[in-house]
């Protein structure tokens, strides 16, 4: 039972498509992809530095190009066959967009124009004040939870029994730092706003002017998305539009994803470029499941036998997707 992960804003690092393009198609591919979303994704792939990608402007739009080509050399052209293997997807926050082209939801081009309209959105969003994030380690969950909201902050990502990252003001965050919940530590993320939040309305509402002009498919029945809205299970594309829509502003529960992968006896987990953010979330919280990134071309002959292994092709998949079917 395979599970093929895709990560969200803040996995990306200088230069981390610049392996990729040592191989036949790859440049080809990211210009086509670079057009769709308006961005020079070869440029800041490849020489940008750590600032410049932190732009959320930039950053989402590099995560998506970066999983998508992974993909893509992991099939020898296809990312769609790639998710047509697993068992199920699913994305961190922006990782969601990736998630859903690979299930064929979204057409590479259109997650592309898709990741443009909401990665501008909400860089203008988290412009209009200071605002920030920061990670909340250990601690009792209700009582982290208590002290986020006793500071006005919001749980904007649930990303694992011991993690959960609160946004809100700059000042407000500074406060929590400075006030943490018991036996807790408080790391401030490097991030340009309170994503997730009341404070992207405004990118809600114009991600919601534009989702309708996007024509969708159903995700493969074999293959359905497990959403971060509580670890729904997305079987139609309508669908899948509403949630990335709300999303925006929503929290992010990964925790419950992770909760869908134990309840369907997932053995491995395969994360897509950049990876190892939530494999490392997967090691903490899934024992025993196997995990694999997927982070240059040296991965991808292991990667594949991965797949081989755990996938949805892979022996005694026959008795799997009927089981996974009737669920």
């Amino acid at each position: 039972m395979l599970a093929i992960v895709c990560p969200g804003q803040g996995a990306q690092k200088p230069g981390f498509l610049a392996p990729w393009l040592e191989l036949p198609g790859v440049e080809a591919s990211l210009s086509g992809l670079s057009e769709a979303a308006g961005v020079d994704l070869l440029r800041h792939g490849t020489e940008s530095d750590a600032d410049t990608i932190r732009d959320t402007a930039v950053a989402q739009p590099l995560l998506v190009a970066a999983g998508l080509t992974a993909a893509d050399c992991l099939t020898e052209g296809d990312g769609f066959a790639a998710g047509a293997q697993a068992d199920l997807l699913a994305g961190h926050s922006v990782g969601e967009v990736t998630a859903a082209a690979l299930s064929g939801v979204l057409t590479a081009e259109d997650a592309m124009r898709l990741v443009a309209v909401r990665s501008r959105a909400m860089a203008t969003a988290a412009a209009a004040e200071p605002t920030s994030m920061a990670a909340v380690v250990g601690g009792v969950r209700d009582e982290v939870i208590a002290a986020i909201r006793e500071h006005d902050l919001a749980p904007a990502n649930l990303n694992s029994a011991a993690q959960v990252v609160a946004a809100g003001t700059a000042a407000q965050i500074q406060a929590l730092v400075e006030n943490p919940p018991a036996r807790a530590r408080v790391i401030p993320l490097q991030v340009a706003g309170a994503f997730h939040t009341a404070f992207m309305a405004g990118a809600r509402e114009e991600l919601a002017a534009f989702a309708p002009g996007l024509t969708v498919s159903d995700p493969l029945a074999q293959c359905p998305l497990v959403s971060n809205a509580g670890g729904e299970i997305v079987t139609t594309g309508s669908r899948y539009l509403e949630l990335i829509v709300d999303q925006v502003s929503a929290p992010v529960d990964w925790e419950s994803c992770m909760g869908v992968f134990a309840q369907r006896q997932v053995t491995g987990i395969l994360e897509v470029a950049p990876a190892g953010t939530l494999t490392g979330l997967a090691k903490r919280e899934l024992k025993g499941v196997a995990l694999m990134n997927l982070n240059t071309p040296d991965d991808l002959e292991a990667a594949r036998v991965f797949v081989a292994e755990h996938g949805l092709f892979s022996s005694g998949s026959d008795d799997r997707s009927s089981a996974h079917q009737e669920d």
